[in-house]
């Protein structure tokens, strides 16, 4: 494999292990409880911390197989609870019918970068990280 492309499940492993720690840190520490679109996104992202170094250790030549199908199945969840946060799908549409609201703002940096944000942006990179170093696999075979 093109040396250039063996760092990339790396970057994937520290953004799930950020993401995983960020989520915990919001829900322990400062006490945010999840909405139901957040657990989803959780159940998604928290196996990745261990799958991907597994799959690094054993030079799984399928890591991104399994990576990116918890992924893609998180963004979908992450944009649409984005699509319901910042408006543009209607409050009525939330899957939250009790409990914490999907579209509670705990915070916002910068005015627009929010929890749901972070997670959709995190899902991005692992993905566009798995797919790159997929595409280099196959062109080395």
């Amino acid at each position: 494999m093109n040396k250039n492309y063996t760092y990339l499940p790396y970057i994937a492993w520290v953004v799930a292990i950020v993401a995983t720690i960020g989520s915990l840190y919001f829900s322990e520490v400062r006490k945010f409880a999840p909405c139901i679109l957040c657990w989803y996104q959780r159940i998604c992202i928290y196996p990745l911390v261990l799958l991907i170094p597994i799959g690094i250790i054993t030079k799984d030549k399928h890591l991104s197989h399994y990576t990116l199908s918890l992924s893609i199945f998180g963004l979908l969840i992450a944009i649409f609870h984005n699509l319901l946060y910042y408006g543009v799908i209607p409050e009525s549409s939330t899957p939250c019918i009790t409990g914490v609201s999907c579209i509670t703002k705990y915070v916002e940096y910068f005015g627009f970068v929010s929890l749901p944000l972070l997670s959709l942006l995190s899902f991005v990179i692992i993905i566009v990280s798995m797919l790159i170093y997929r595409k280099q696999q196959m062109t080395d075979n």
